[in-house]
């Protein structure tokens, strides 16, 4: 199999050129070079949102060069059996991407989001409940309208019969740029007093890069088309077994406290952002980002390791991360930790 990676070297999609890579594909990623390319894939130069910045990906015809992370490079006719794209900006570009490509790719693969369902999502929602207004061709306006204005433009480009979208919500795993759960992993490391976010049996849904990685090169390779969401079933986890998990894998003395979604919002603390991952059970947005229905995944390949995996793994990748250069969430700052154990 003959893949293009647009992006491939930060978090989900360097885990999907790592993925294919060690199944033998010939891979060719296609990116600014703001991240060391993964070693054994081909790279072209180029950014989507300057004026001519398609125009190395135009000019390859698969000549010369080699692979290893070099740039050049290829085996032949310029063309791919199938496409990735990871963009989250202005639809325009994936419009112009899809366009440029529509005739040198079999398959073109947009990881979209679960973000492009109208809100409120209600929980066990699938792939075919309404969705939010999206135009692919405009410039950036808001996440969830962008994802869906992509989505549209790489059906109207391609067909529909040759669009796989892949719809995933919180996404954790090695090298996370979002930093939510490295927020967890870091916090909990320091030891002390910390505020956990209840009740404990509060479910959360979410999807490993890697396993996002394994299921997007599976459908592509049986051919699949049309939109999936791609996260674990409700409930994989839970918040308390999370952040227990976080204080196993960094051995710390850490305390949780465990407070009541009441007490939270009391102390003017919001979910998700000062908490991240968390949201309160029987809320809109708990409905919407961990109860979502992922029956056409789990039937067409998806497992999801278990969340001691998930959490050790990105522990030890953590901790090879220079001092400074470690993004994260956010997250609590001091005063509201010291507002929410205030007795």
């Amino acid at each position: 199999m003959r893949l293009l990676l647009l992006g491939g070297t930060d978090f989900a999609g360097r885990a999907v050129a790592e993925a294919a890579r060690d199944r033998g594909w010939d891979v060719t990623v296609f990116h600014r070079g703001e991240h060391p390319a993964p070693r054994g894939v081909r790279v072209l130069r180029g950014d989507r949102t300057e004026r001519g910045g398609l125009g190395a990906l135009a000019a390859w015809d698969g000549g010369g060069g080699g692979v290893g992370g070099g740039d050049g490079g290829g085996v032949g006719g310029g063309e791919w059996d199938a496409v990735v794209d990871t963009w989250s900006g202005a639809p325009t570009v994936v419009r112009d991407t899809a366009r440029l490509l529509a005739d040198r790719v079999g398959r073109y693969a947009f990881v979209s989001s679960r973000s492009v369902y109208a809100w409120p999502a209600p929980a066990g929602l699938d792939e075919f409940g309404p969705l939010a207004e999206g135009d692919p061709d405009v410039e950036a306006t808001d996440f969830a309208a962008d994802k869906r204005g992509a989505e549209l433009a790489v059906v109207r480009e391609l067909g529909a019969e040759r669009a796989l979208l892949v719809r995933p919500g919180l996404i954790l795993g090695p090298r996370e740029n979002a930093g939510r759960l490295p927020w967890w992993l870091a916090r909990i490391s320091r030891g002390g007093d910390v505020p956990a976010p209840g009740p404990r049996d509060t479910p959360l849904q979410y999807v490993d890069a890697r396993d996002l990685a394994d299921w997007l090169l599976t459908a592509l390779d049986k051919g699949l088309h049309g939109p999936y969401n791609l996260v674990s079933e409700p409930g994989h986890t839970t918040i308390g077994d999370l952040l227990d998990l976080c204080v196993r894998v960094t051995g710390s003395t850490a305390r949780l406290h465990w407070t009541t979604p009441e007490a939270i919002e009391a102390a003017g603390v919001s979910p998700w952002t000062d908490l991240p991952m968390w949201a309160p059970p029987g809320t809109d947005f708990h409905a919407a980002i961990h109860a979502g229905d992922v029956t056409r995944a789990l039937a067409t390949g998806l497992r999801c390791r278990p969340a001691e995996e998930t959490v050790a793994d990105t522990w030890t990748w953590q901790r090879t991360v220079p001092e400074g250069e470690l993004k994260t969430a956010e997250g609590l700052s001091a005063e509201a930790e010291e507002r929410l154990l205030r007795p």
